[in-house]
């Protein structure tokens, strides 16, 4: 039998289904969504929940000329569906669909984002654009509550209240969850109205009157006459915090029903100016392993089996992990360690914290700004805040860290995750950025982990500093073997030496870069040259014994999987030249790019990272 789903194309064809063929077009995409991401992984529960309000905003705007931008990105699988892009077989990989929208891919893809809370403000400035050109097209933001929680949504709602006639849709699809439960009085306040008499009056009218007298399933005067007496019951805008801003509100209505959501963004068409249009939804609605999962709904998968979501493959132990049970111990002695997340306790490795000491953790959204001068706050008053965040996160904290924490030296620890290269979330995850950002920070202090053992030791130096910042940052991904070192020189770990005839190099370990550096240390020894291979884990700064050791070289390389123009090799040649050490300094790392969506070996090997690669570039200077 042919689908529904096989006859959509692009948006248009939406447009004539019956009210009965768009709800077995949901049930389709629901069932394509769980075959397809089940064999490659990605993010599930977000877009199972978005099915019927996705169709119905593609059957009320007319994308592209009406913009639609979805914050964040990850819940635009279902709008990639119904805009031609069908083929999920290779989705996040380089031969396939991005996990997030892509101008590359389609002209209805608009914001190539994964970073929360930005869409209000690329919709502000494409409705003013449009408004200076005389273009009366709607502007639509897709918003998850979660993506509410973050400071950028809030400057920007002050900015549009100021703009009455703007063009400009605000959906909030309210899940009541991020990657956990939405937290925050902004939660409370959709709670309130989620649960409220009116909305559950407005669902009953709803479905009272949602009965045809032509097809089954069809949209008639007495579905639209009990959804209009319902949503009138509604809570008043006195009474619903938009309005004091100045901003029409409208809702909840159910996100599910699409009869009624079309209705209500229909309504939202006919205001003359900006107004949020209020949905509820359900994270991983109508897939029971989802919808069961109480961590996060299926949030985001690795390969599964569709009849259970079981995994495929069991994953190796994790650097989260073994951050997630390093932290409780070292909690467990000092009372000073509260914990900090923004948004992803459990993907960052904080929920077993926060099971054994409640109190000791804040979740503060989707807010690394916020959290990150909360942690120096938390400092100030005699706590040892940790802030575990994914490291391309870092970038959004960049002033407090330098300003707030750095410039009155608080005793914080930062714990990066999945620093280096992500690969399948594409550019804006790639946790590339962090050691560049750091290196120029006077005062901070960063550990590379190159191994689990390394990761307890440096996370529990870390938290015993108290005159200023700390890093630590490992990769996504298993934990390697342990590496051990051979000996130690001045607190260097030496992880490799060999004395051979030709020139003496030194090579420069950065964090999980080791085992790729020791194994470029053993080819040079093969090739008859003196080498020695370290691991300073500290990296930043640059210690004076790792100089005396640069300067008694005749050729130093780095290793680092982080962006190599101004990272840790960087700060190495300054730091030496500074001290009067100008040994040739070699540096290998990511270049300064956006990266494409690849696997972490691909990406490494374009980077120029394969020991064949780096051989070949050391040619002219080791021959």
């Amino acid at each position: 039998m042919v689908r529904i789903l096989d006859r959509i194309d692009n948006p248009a064809d939406l447009k004539n289904l019956s009210s009965l063929e768009l709800s077995k077009l949901a049930g389709e995409i629901r069932a394509f969504l769980v075959e397809n991401v089940a064999k490659t992984g990605g993010h599930m529960g977000p877009n199972l929940g978005v099915v019927e309000l996705t169709i119905a905003l593609h059957r009320m705007f007319s994308s592209p000329s009406d913009t639609i931008i979805f914050d964040t990105g990850h819940q635009a699988y279902v709008h990639k569906i119904l805009t031609g892009r069908k083929n999920f077989a290779h989705l996040r990989t380089a031969q396939g669909l991005s996990g997030y929208p892509s101008r590359t891919e389609s002209v209805h893809d608009v914001v190539e984002n994964s970073h929360a809370s930005t869409a209000l403000s690329w919709a502000q400035g494409i409705a003013e654009a449009k408004a200076l050109k005389g273009d009366r097209s709607y502007t639509v933001a897709v918003i998850g509550d979660g993506a509410m929680t973050g400071g950028m949504s809030w400057e920007a709602l002050n900015n549009i209240s100021e703009r009455p006639d703007l063009r400009l849709i605000i959906v909030v699809n309210d899940n009541g969850r991020s990657y956990e439960p939405t937290i925050g009085g902004l939660a409370h306040h959709l709670d309130a109205l989620r649960t409220s008499p009116a909305y559950e009056r407005a669902l009953r009218w709803g479905k009272q009157h949602l009965k045809s007298r032509g097809k089954p399933g069809e949209l008639t005067y007495e579905a639209l006459h009990g959804i209009k007496r319902g949503m009138a019951d509604m809570v008043s805008p006195e009474q619903v915090m938009f309005s004091d801003l100045g901003i029409k509100y409208t809702g909840p209505v159910n996100g599910h029903d699409i009869v009624a959501t079309e209705f209500v963004l229909a309504r939202a068409k006919e205001f003359s100016g900006p107004i949020i249009v209020h949905a509820i939804t359900e994270k991983g609605r109508g897939y029971t392993p989802a919808e069961q999962h109480d961590a996060d709904h299926f949030h985001t998968v690795g390969p599964i089996h569709p009849e259970t979501g079981l995994p495929v493959k069991k994953e190796r132990f994790g650097w989260t992990a073994v951050f997630a049970e390093e932290i409780v111990q070292l909690a467990k002695r000092n009372p000073k360690i509260v914990g900090i997340s923004a948004a992803m306790m459990e993907p960052v490795g904080l929920k077993p914290l926060r099971t054994q000491f409640p109190h000791r953790v804040f979740d503060v959204g989707i807010a690394e700004q916020h959290a990150m001068t909360m942690a120096a706050g938390l400092s100030f008053a005699g706590c040892h805040p940790v802030l575990a965040l994914y490291a391309t996160f870092l970038n959004r904290a960049f002033d407090q860290l330098l300003m707030d924490a750095a410039l009155h030296k608080q005793g914080i620890t930062v714990v990066l995750d999945r620093a280096g290269i992500t690969g399948a979330d594409g550019a804006s995850h790639n946790g590339m950025w962090d050691l560049a950002i750091a290196a120029m920070i006077p005062g901070i202090r960063v550990a590379a982990p190159r191994d689990g053992r390394t990761l307890r030791k440096l996370l529990g130096q870390a938290v015993s500093i108290e005159d200023g910042p700390t890093i630590v940052r490992y990769p996504k991904g298993s934990v390697p073997q342990d590496i051990e070192a051979e000996t130690n020189i001045d607190g260097l770990d030496v992880l490799f030496q060999h004395s051979g005839q030709g020139k003496s190099i030194l090579v420069l370990a950065v964090g999980a870069m080791a085992g790729q550096a020791i194994v470029l240390s053993k080819e040079l020894a093969g090739r008859g040259h003196t080498v020695k291979c370290l691991d300073p884990g500290w990296v930043i700064p640059i210690s004076a014994a790792l100089v005396t050791q640069v300067a008694a070289a005749d050729l130093t390389i780095t290793i680092e999987d982080g962006e190599v123009t101004n990272g840790v090799g960087a700060l190495l040649r300054t730091t030496c030249a500074s001290n009067n050490c100008f040994t040739p300094i070699k540096s290998f790392g990511i270049p300064r790019a956006f990266l494409p969506t690849d696997s972490r070996d691909h990406l490494l090997e374009d980077s120029g990272m394969t020991t064949s690669t780096m051989l070949d570039e050391l040619a002219p200077l080791i021959d």
